[in-house]
């Protein structure tokens, strides 16, 4: 699994990074043909609470994109409530099946 983690206007410190990898790593549980995962992350409006923006997009061979967006207080936590809405669209995704 190739992640990419994009930081717009800001440099990512290695924390964040490694909390970020290990994450996503545990998607694999859900769907092993997991290939690529894009992460990006935003701050929006500097001076407001709940201004960092995580956006994932997860790709696999043979089935649709799929993509979870969220704004939270830290990153740590805009990345886990995106990870959060990915798994439930891989759950359906299973279910469907």
């Amino acid at each position: 699994m190739d992640i990419r983690i994009k930081a717009i206007h800001f440099d990512v410190a290695e924390k964040l990074v490694n909390f970020i990898n290990k994450k996503v790593e545990r998607l694999a549980r859900h769907n092993e043909n997991i290939s690529d995962v894009d992460v990006t992350l935003k701050v929006v409006k500097p001076e407001t609470a709940m201004n960092k923006e995580a956006l994932i997009k997860i790709m696999a061979p043979q089935h649709e994109d799929l993509v979870a967006t969220k704004v939270a207080d830290t990153f740590e936590e805009a990345v886990d409530l995106c990870l959060e809405a990915i798994e439930k669209q891989l759950e359906k995704k299973k279910a469907k099946k």
